[in-house]
């Protein structure tokens, strides 16, 4: 599967663009602030209905207009079937489209046209908060598995409703157990089904991800990663009950799967404490491609590849090491940013990789 058009409208800097693109590497050229980043997230708004970069759709459109649309043309590669995907925004209401017909539940469209983005913000993943980290395998996860984004969207729900009655009945001084437990008894399948799927997901993962991590350092040290919950120490009742009280005076629910992390080691140690810069960009990027890998295992699909700004942020080995993946047909449709196009075309011309240049020109874009 691969995009052969893009066609963009008040989307972030980009006021009125057209692009097409080759089914192998797509380069995106242009000087810093020129929105090469921006045309990397409207082919992930394509793909997952939402920005990589802004937590709100309204920071999507352009400055001083009212909506955004994004459109573009899919090609299957082994059917040649064509799909036309369009994203629209506009006073609050997102809609997406395909061969214009308008999806009922945003969540049926993701995973149908998988992407993975490597982002200098990848970082974020080792060194933010459990949160973020949660945030991103849960995002792999519901790519292939539309269950599980069913069930984590319905636990969402209940958490919120459970934080919002613990809230009221802090500020009331009133225990309303009836209702607590008719919450819980909602959530604790829901909780067990995530944790069943996470633990089996990382069993699965973590040696696609080793060997990656391998590759891209030659094997110079060993990465592990522990998913890490209170569901293997205690049942989810048990541990709602072990925590009561604390919830009742916090006005929060503090034991859950909303509550898991994940533990990343270099050499059995923690690698936010303990790896250097280095080692933390191969790391992230090491799991992206496992992202990859995996989707592409599941769905029978290759997503499409994101690369933003990774010559700058990888050292020549890595790159050459990358490259050499992207040569052997490992991935499908690749698009990378540089502010380098003679660099760029240097280097995938050495390769030998098919690629197309594309340039980001002023009257495309209004921030040049």
């Amino acid at each position: 599967m691969y995009l052969t058009h893009l066609k963009l409208t008040n989307f972030k800097s980009y006021e009125e663009a057209e692009f097409d693109f080759d089914e192998n590497v797509n380069a995106i050229v242009g000087p810093n602030g020129s929105g090469k980043t921006n045309l990397l997230d409207a082919v992930y708004y394509l793909s997952f209905c939402k920005s990589y970069f802004a937590a709100q759709d309204v920071y999507s459109v352009r400055f001083d207009t009212d909506f955004f649309a994004i459109h573009g043309d899919f090609v299957q590669r082994e059917t040649q079937n064509r799909t036309q995907v369009s994203c629209t925004y506009k006073n609050g209401h997102k809609s997406m489209r395909a061969n214009k017909k308008e999806y009922t539940r945003l969540s049926a469209h993701i995973g149908l046209f998988p992407s993975v983005m490597v982002s200098p913000y990848d970082s974020d993943i080792i060194n933010e908060v459990s949160d973020t980290r949660r945030r991103f395998f849960d995002t792999i996860i519901s790519q292939f598995d539309a269950e599980y984004l069913q069930h984590l969207i319905a636990y969402r729900k209940l958490l919120m409703q459970r934080n919002a009655l613990l809230k009221q009945m802090l500020e009331q001084h009133r225990t309303n157990a009836d209702l607590l437990r008719i919450l819980d008894d909602q959530m604790i399948p829901l909780g067990h089904h995530l944790f069943t799927c996470r633990q089996a997901f990382i069993v699965d993962m973590l040696p696609v991800f080793q060997d990656h991590y391998r590759r891209l350092s030659h094997g110079s040290e060993e990465v592990s990663i522990q998913y890490k919950s209170g569901l293997q120490t205690a049942t989810y009742a048990e541990g709602l009950q072990q925590t009561a009280q604390s919830d009742l005076h916090s006005g929060f629910t503090n034991f859950g799967v909303h509550k898991d992390d994940y533990l990343f080691t270099i050499n059995g140690q923690p690698i936010r404490r303990f790896g250097s810069q280095g080692q933390q960009k191969s790391f992230s990027l090491a799991l992206r491609l496992a992202q990859f890998d995996y989707s592409c295992a599941r769905k029978k699909v290759k997503p499409i590849l994101l690369l933003d700004d990774i010559f700058d942020k990888l050292d020549k080995t890595r790159i050459a090491e990358l490259l050499r993946m992207v040569g052997d047909d490992h991935f499908g449709q690749v698009f990378l940013t540089d502010t380098d196009g003679d660099r760029v075309r240097q280097i995938l011309t050495e390769y030998g990789i098919q690629h197309k240049i594309v340039e980001i020109k002023e009257e495309m874009n209004n921030e040049l």
